[in-house]
């Protein structure tokens, strides 16, 4: 039987391997070549480990580029942006999930069908209340655009319908309020969800171009990604600065997940199965 077996075990270890090497060379290639010198990146045959390792590309990124500048900029928005999503996003899967209304199903459903609306349709509109509201060219522009997503709400109703409701009504009648039950029960009984969310939506908004792209005009509250974007112009690339950036840009999302993975696959996969 194990004779039988090993071959097929051989196969699946083989073709793992494969797709692992598939998926890490790339960000493998990524960060070493950011490394490397100029002349070292165009070398041919091309080479994976560099020469002559130096730090002049984050060095030259970080200071003469206002890379950190525009770090702190993505770091603000990012977080304050995932933070009032998931605020919003507890409250409302909190309402929808616990309370029983005139119409709930309804508004369920209509805020879920935002998801079926291209985000094209709605710029434009955006954009005139963001006008209106002398929000262009602010970082705050950026943050409250895209506050409250229904896939956020869809995920924390989810999770918080498991939540049993006897812990609620033992709260309700010793006279907790909703807001001292949503903080106090609902809150820590959703860590999970929420770490999922807050990872996410960072992630989203870190990586988010075409939202500041359209709205951010002043090079002072440029982002992370149009700072990555300026380097590639209409006659040259600045790779060795581009790939330095790249590298410097990953970090925070990367330290994100490794800190809330352990949270992710409970948070994603709650609701999925009806007790």
């Amino acid at each position: 039987m194990n004779n039988r077996s090993s071959p097929q075990s051989l196969g699946r270890n083989a073709l793992i391997g494969l797709v692992l090497i598939f998926f890490l060379t790339p960000p493998v290639w990524l960060v070493l070549s950011s490394f490397k010198p100029l002349e070292e990146i165009f070398a041919w045959p091309p080479h994976l480990f560099p020469d002559h390792a130096t730090l002049a590309n984050y060095v030259a990124s970080w200071s003469q580029s206002h890379f950190s500048r525009f770090f702190e900029n993505s770091a603000f928005v990012s977080v304050l942006s995932a933070a009032l999503s998931v605020v919003i996003s507890v409250m409302a899967g909190y309402g929808l999930s616990k309370f029983r209304f005139k119409g709930e199903t309804l508004v369920f459903l209509l805020i879920m069908s935002a998801l079926m609306i291209p985000l094209q349709i709605i710029l434009i509109p955006i954009f005139l209340v963001l006008r209106d509201l002398h929000l262009l060219n602010t970082l705050w522009g950026v943050i409250l655009a895209p506050a409250a997503t229904p896939t956020s709400v869809f995920i924390m109703r989810q999770y918080i319908r498991n939540i049993p409701d006897s812990l609620i009504e033992a709260a309700r009648i010793d006279a907790a309020s909703e807001w001292r039950i949503l903080w106090r029960i609902i809150v820590p009984l959703s860590i999970p969800a929420i770490a999922t969310l807050t990872a996410f939506n960072f992630v989203w908004r870190w990586n988010d171009f075409l939202w500041p792209f359209l709205i951010i005009s002043d090079q002072d509250n440029w982002t992370v990604q149009l700072a990555l974007a300026s380097n590639v112009g209409q006659w040259d690339i600045n790779w060795p600065r581009l790939l330095s950036m790249s590298v410097m840009s990953l970090l925070p999302t990367l330290v994100l997940f490794v800190s809330l993975q352990r949270f992710f696959m409970s948070g994603l996969l709650a609701g999925a199965v009806k007790e």
